[in-house]
């Protein structure tokens, strides 16, 4: 079972970044798949970035698109989650999630593993 601890989270101002992490308690790399999620209105949690087995494909929720930036160090099993251009409606909990899928899926339920989560509130 792979335990996910995320942290980096915080208050930040509108327009403001931070940079959230997310640390495996065994190897990740080649195995599984990870992404970021967040809950949202009407819904239970909301994809928000993802990254493949060996980092080489990342795909993005379509509003965080060109402020956020998915990343991973496959040697200290840690996923990455830069954060820019923050917007009051960014404020949630982020939650790391990892899947041994071998495609970024958006769906939460295809997620085997979730950390605690992270929480990121932004002022305007």
């Amino acid at each position: 079972q792979v335990q996910l601890v995320e942290s980096g989270g915080g208050l930040v101002q509108a327009g403001g970044s931070l940079r959230l992490s997310c640390a495996a308690s065994q190897r990740i790399a080649g195995i599984y798949a990870m992404a970021w999620f967040r809950p949202a209105p009407g819904k239970e949690r909301e994809f928000v970035a993802g990254i493949s087995r060996t980092g080489g494909r990342t795909v993005y929720a379509d509003s965080v698109k060109g402020r956020f930036t998915i990343s991973r160090d496959n040697a200290k099993n840690t996923v990455f989650l830069q954060i820019g251009s923050l917007k009051p409606e960014d404020t949630a909990v982020y939650y790391c999630a990892a899947n041994r899928g071998f495609l970024v899926s958006g769906r939460g339920d295809e997620y085997d593993y979730w950390g605690q989560g992270t929480q990121v509130t932004v002022s305007s």
